[in-house]
């Protein structure tokens, strides 16, 4: 196909090419999709192709195989492949980028039990690597129900479809949640692992494709001003909020059995908290950067039964308003989640947690993490707040200032990206007054804007065998067991109190207590 005007996203450019615009080409492939007629793969998987396919970023000998249950033809779901990319990555409707990816597209309908499907899924890869010449390299996408992901691993093992051969690879990316606890995560890990490679085996995240994440590295360990103080001596605490104003929409049959615990904490929050308290890796490969977050979350220290009770929140939302505060004549009325559908109507399921943690290594010693998550929450946003110590007072006491703010430090990861610093200075004027000053940086400023789905790096890296971003077995391991003492405390304890805080407010009392023992406070803006 000829390249086209830049408007309508041409196909996918040479290597060459590629490396001019800045990356390097991904290696020829063909994405198997489980679970291809899902919304994961509509509204983010799909939409990430056309972006990287636009960022000439994907190769030529590139196609995609859908797999999943659903009875339709391959022309009708090559027209659901244009149709996502329009609605979902604003691709125009003379996309020519959307025709080649559509005409790269194929379809299997199949049970993820029958071997006999298996059987026509071997057969058109081996079709389809002919036809596109992607030299035997293959990476399976399982965007499925969690308890698919053992049976599709073992089908694929038997097929002998994640065979690595001289020249060749396959690779298997996994959705998570990866374990319901700490016994089923290693069960899951053990199951896949008779059939995989640990090489071969891509745990996703997707917080892990922000780009403000990926820049926590770069931020800390690229400017010699930030890394001299990120250690106990300067920094009082660290806190980390993703909030979510949305309530559990048409998922309300899945988390009224995990929870806002199981859901966010042992992934999401914890690999940002591993990535802020990480030391630095003696390089930027995949095993190096792993190996030092590994070791942040087996250095968590692991709460106590005991101390569950003071140590942990949880929360559940009832019947509020919408607006940033909660409040509102006119505001819409929103339901709480014993009301949400397929949630039972006596739901002791948390919506909201936060907990303290503390990390017991030279570097954190006696720095408390404090981490809260939830939803129908007054704003949608997610940030890391370091705040320093404050600076001695001595050298004010005979001014008119009553008091120093500490220092902080915020990396905005959505919506907005960026990063702030909060630092103070004096208020001109014939006496000594000092206010409270920002120094913002946004990403959208300096670098502009660019379409992104957040799965565009995490598809790439897989594609050239880059593991950075993705979680090894150890690591989801080690996540479980710091959450696995509040899992279990709050197992034996159901929640009394239930629903203990409004839709559009920021979570229960207690979430508030947590921090004034400790004579702080969470960050508001």
């Amino acid at each position: 196909m000829s390249n086209q005007a830049s408007s309508t996203h041409s196909a996918p450019h040479s290597a060459a090419e590629a490396a001019d615009n800045g990356g390097r080409v991904a290696d020829r492939c063909i994405m198997v999709i489980f679970g291809a007629s899902g919304d994961l793969s509509a509204r983010k998987l799909l939409p990430a192709l056309y972006n990287l396919g636009r960022n000439n970023l994907l190769p030529r000998e590139f196609a995609i195989l859908g797999f999943a249950k659903d009875a339709i033809s391959e022309e009708d779901y090559r027209q659901r492949v244009r149709q996502d990319m329009h609605e979902y990555a604003g691709a125009p409707s003379d996309c020519s980028l959307c025709n080649w990816l559509a005409d790269h597209t194929y379809y299997i309908a199949g049970d993820f039990g029958q071997a006999e499907d298996f059987d026509k899924l071997k057969a058109k890869i081996t079709e389809m690597d002919e036809r596109h010449h992607t030299g035997g390299n293959v990476f399976f996408y399982l965007a499925t129900l969690p308890q698919f992901f053992s049976a599709i691993v073992r089908q694929l093992g038997e097929k002998c479809l994640t065979v690595e051969e001289p020249g060749h690879w396959r690779r298997v990316i996994i959705e998570k949640p990866f374990g319901s606890d700490l016994d089923s995560a290693r069960v899951l890990n053990r199951e896949i692992g008779q059939v995989l490679k640990e090489t071969q085996i891509y745990r996703i995240d997707h917080y892990l494709g922000k780009e403000t994440v990926q820049n926590i590295l770069i931020f800390r360990f690229a400017n010699g001003i930030f890394e001299p103080v990120w250690n106990r001596r300067y920094i009082d605490h660290v806190q980390i909020t993703v909030a979510e104003t949305l309530g559990v929409e048409r998922r309300g049959g899945y988390y009224d059995r995990a929870g806002c615990l199981r859901d966010m904490v042992p992934n999401h929050i914890l690999q940002l908290v591993s990535l802020t308290a990480m030391e630095p890796p003696i390089s930027f490969e995949a095993d190096a950067v792993r190996d030092e977050q590994s070791k942040v979350l087996h250095a968590i220290t692991p709460i106590a039964p005991e101390d569950v009770l003071s140590r942990a929140v949880r929360g559940q939302y009832g019947e509020g308003r919408s607006g940033a505060d909660g409040s509102g004549n006119d505001a819409e009325v929103m339901a709480g989640y014993r009301h949400e559908p397929m949630v039972d109507p006596q739901s002791h399921t948390e919506t909201f947690v936060a907990l303290k943690l503390t990390i017991d290594n030279w570097r954190w010693a006696d720095v408390p993490f404090y981490i809260r998550t939830g939803k129908r929450l007054p704003k949608r946003m997610t940030e890391i707040v370091i705040q320093f110590r404050r600076a001695p007072f001595v050298l004010f006491r005979d001014t008119p200032v009553d008091r120093l703010t500490p220092n902080v430090l915020v990396m905005h990861i959505q919506p907005d990206e960026g990063i702030s610093l909060q630092f103070g200075a004096k208020i001109p004027g014939a006496h000594v007054r000092v206010g409270g000053v920002t120094m913002d940086f946004k990403y959208t400023d300096y670098f502009g804007t660019e379409s992104s789905t957040g799965y565009e790096r995490l598809l790439y890296d897989c594609m050239i065998g880059d593991a950075t971003l993705f979680q090894r077995a150890d690591m989801v391991e080690a996540g479980w067991s710091v959450v696995e003492p509040v899992l279990d405390v709050w197992r034996a304890l159901p929640a009394r109190s239930f629903p203990n805080y409004p839709s559009g407010s920021w979570g229960p009392k207690e979430a508030e207590d947590l921090m004034r023992r400790d004579g702080r406070q969470w960050r508001m803006e």
